[in-house]
């Protein structure tokens, strides 16, 4: 991970997506998130990166073992939402480009 820590490189990453038009930071979940015109695509959370994507998506990633469901700690599994370990920061760049289309088409 580049000796980067999860919050560190979800920081480093969150920079490139600022410069965008209508993506800003707010907290969610006690955590740093980014919005896009007001709707969270990623954010921190215990240590993982937790991404809004299809249904769809999210069963693939955690299929493929890339993911797990997210359970925000109420003890109900989110079904759009889906927690990554730290990885590269290739993989988590992809992941929330990913996310932020997906949350822009959904609110467009």
């Amino acid at each position: 991970m580049n000796d980067l820590t999860a919050a560190g490189l979800f920081d480093e990453l969150a920079l490139e997506f600022l410069s965008e038009p209508g993506i800003f930071k707010a907290k969610m979940f006690g955590g740093i998130a980014l919005k896009l015109n007001n709707r969270v695509f990623a954010c921190l959370f215990k240590g993982q990166l937790v991404l809004k994507l299809s249904k769809e998506r999210v069963d693939q990633l955690v299929a493929a073992h890339e993911g797990e469901n997210f359970d925000p700690g109420m003890g109900r599994v989110m079904r759009e939402w889906v927690a990554v370990d730290p990885g590269t920061p290739d993989e988590w760049q992809a992941l929330m480009q990913e996310a932020r289309s997906f949350v822009g088409a959904l609110y467009a």
